[in-house]
């Protein structure tokens, strides 16, 4: 069984979709989507669980400008190469950007940084994976499965953390 809850944001509705062990997915929702079952025919039900609702209270944190870090299980569906990009996307700070070149040194395959672009855009646990930190070599925002825009909204509101006081 899946579960399934929803966030409302600044940036629109966010789905947190989890099995019993852990959160596979973290997206935004498409005003047209009506998926009522997983990548592997799963129903979905329309209710959250335990980790769904935990889910949902980090990121309404994260909005809110009261939390940074997460702590929630995870369990994402990919291969090996992907799972390898996206544990090295949780050692982005917050606040902080890198490149798909940078990921690329960071698990010593340097001359990889296109397969990490791929494998960063089928990330399905945005934001607590945070492939939205991923830049451009040159500084530019680049693909963003939410739109540059959710990207650029997501960069200014980490950096908005980092306000001087006093």
């Amino acid at each position: 069984m899946m579960y399934q809850q929803s966030l409302m944001t600044p940036l629109g509705e966010l789905v947190v979709r989890a099995s019993e062990s852990g959160i596979t997915h973290v997206e935004f929702l498409d005003t047209t989507d009506s998926q009522q079952t997983d990548n592997e025919g799963r129903c979905i039900t329309e209710y959250g669980n335990a980790i769904t609702a935990l889910g949902i209270e980090q990121l309404s944190e994260y909005f809110a400008g009261e939390r940074q870090i997460f702590a929630l299980p995870l369990v994402p569906q990919g291969t090996e190469f992907q799972h390898k990009i996206w544990t090295a996307l949780q050692t982005i700070e917050f606040g902080l950007t890198c490149s798909y070149a940078d990921i690329a040194k960071h698990i010593h395959q340097p001359t990889a940084a296109r397969a990490v672009g791929m494998a960063n855009g089928k990330n399905p646990i945005a934001i607590v994976i945070p492939c939205h930190r991923v830049i451009g070599k040159n500084g530019t925002l680049t693909g963003y499965a939410g739109g540059l825009d959710k990207k650029s909204w997501l960069l200014q509101h980490e950096q908005a953390a980092f306000t001087l006081v006093g």
